[in-house]
């Protein structure tokens, strides 16, 4: 894979990762999904994300059964509730989540979302984890300007090496400011649900003649192009989903795509971003 982005600890990994979300919630699609993500890192996306939230720990279980035997390869996220991110609670959490992935650590251990827990205590959990080494980095989800503004004026909050949120090219809010706050403190964006949850939002993205025409004249997929665009600027790791072995081949392609100046042009002009500050988009 060509494109990766830089962690704001320093540490590289592939700018395509490998999404989770309803990941286990059927087992006739246990063999599937084990054999996906297992492709997955096998083509260069070794960034699995999961939540305890996805399927109530059914997702994390079913990673864990794919990293088995490659764990070392693997850069393993989960995210913490928040109503378990109190300096106790989260500890039981992560314990559990270890437990459901058969593994002794994660890389990287996420707040979900904010809560009505403080997030210095959450910061002082997280601090702590990282002590014991259960988790080796942590980050947030789901956290506006300022909501990060606030994390990072608290003791350890500059720890934060991430913020997961929605982003793609039918909904580009963070652009307005919070992407520009996150390059100025050198702490880079995961976008989940980069391709649009399915529906008449991924299809009028997939089936926009501007969006078809580019991908033609890249001869890729569109929903390829759509992950293109969305790890184009170097700083956003993009986490697709994917359950078939042909769609994971794909999302994994895309990280070798070179959009043009042209193509960033026409597709800003098909898409524009807002023109001043919206509420962050969240599914």
């Amino acid at each position: 894979m060509k494109h990766w982005v830089i962690l704001a600890d320093g540490t590289a990994v592939p700018a395509i990762g490998q999404g989770t979300w309803h990941v286990g919630d059927k087992r006739s699609m246990r063999k599937q999904e084990i054999a996906a993500l297992r492709l997955g890192v096998e083509l260069g996306m070794n960034v699995i994300d999961t939540a305890e939230m996805y399927g109530e720990g059914l997702s994390e279980e079913r990673v864990g059964e794919a990293v088995v035997g490659i764990r070392d390869q693997t850069f393993l996220i989960s995210k913490v509730y928040p109503h378990n991110a109190g300096r106790d609670r989260i500890a039981r959490s992560c314990e559990r989540s270890l437990k459901r992935l058969k593994t002794d650590r994660l890389d990287l251990y996420l707040l979900h979302w904010r809560g009505g827990i403080p997030l210095s205590e959450t910061v002082e959990g997280m601090e702590r984890l990282v002590e014991a080494g259960k988790i080796l980095r942590w980050g947030v989800s789901n956290l506006d300007t300022a909501d990060m503004e606030e994390l990072i004026r608290l003791t350890n909050g500059s720890h934060c090496v991430v913020n997961q949120v929605l982003y793609h090219l039918g909904s580009r809010g963070i652009e307005v400011d919070l992407l520009p706050w996150h390059r100025e403190h050198g702490i880079p964006i995961m976008a989940y649900s980069p391709l649009a949850q399915a529906g008449t939002l991924r299809k009028g993205l997939v089936q926009n003649p501007v969006v078809q025409e580019i991908a033609e004249n890249h001869r890729i997929e569109p929903f390829q192009l759509l992950l293109a665009w969305c790890i184009q600027s170097g700083d956003v790791i993009a986490l697709p989903k994917a359950s078939t072995e042909e769609h994971v081949r794909q999302n994994a392609a895309a990280g070798n795509i070179e959009l043009t100046e042209e193509d960033i042009r026409r597709l800003d002009a098909a898409f524009p971003k807002p023109t001043k500050k919206v509420p962050l988009d969240i599914i």
